[in-house]
């Protein structure tokens, strides 16, 4: 596949697939909270369902371009689960995620979710910016 029409495909499926799981079933496709609800909500059947779908998707499209699965990070493992720890904790502060405030609530004008994206923007920014001035 064409490597300009890798990220184009890629996102108009995402595009599409939020459109489809709010016109079928009124949900945001917000990836935290579906991961979230499927732990906590008595309605899992279709989160769970969401969940293989990105996995089940993801392995599809490497068996069908041959592309190779990304390698392991290098670095520590506890930095990787105190990272995933403050993305949880910032989802849940921030009533969502970059899905389903990126994607979603951007594509529906929300005003919070515009704030919300340019946050998780800025965040990013400053992030590679302390790293990249600390870590070397």
């Amino acid at each position: 596949m064409n490597i300009a029409l890798s990220p184009l495909s890629g996102g108009l499926l995402i595009g599409l697939s939020s459109m489809l799981l709010l016109l079928t079933l009124g949900r945001i496709a917000g990836v935290s909270g579906i991961v979230w609800g499927a732990f906590t909500d008595p309605d899992r059947s279709w989160r769970l369902q969401f969940i293989i779908g990105l996995i089940a998707g993801t392995a599809a499209i490497h068996a069908f371009t041959g592309k190779p699965l990304p390698p392991a990070a290098d670095g520590s493992i506890l930095l990787a689960v105190g990272a995933g720890l403050l993305v949880g904790f910032g989802t849940r502060l921030g009533s969502g995620c970059t899905s389903g405030h990126g994607v979603c609530g951007i594509g529906r004008r929300s005003v919070r979710s515009i704030v919300a994206t340019l946050v998780f923007i800025a965040a990013g920014v400053a992030t590679v910016a302390l790293t990249m001035y600390f870590g070397g």
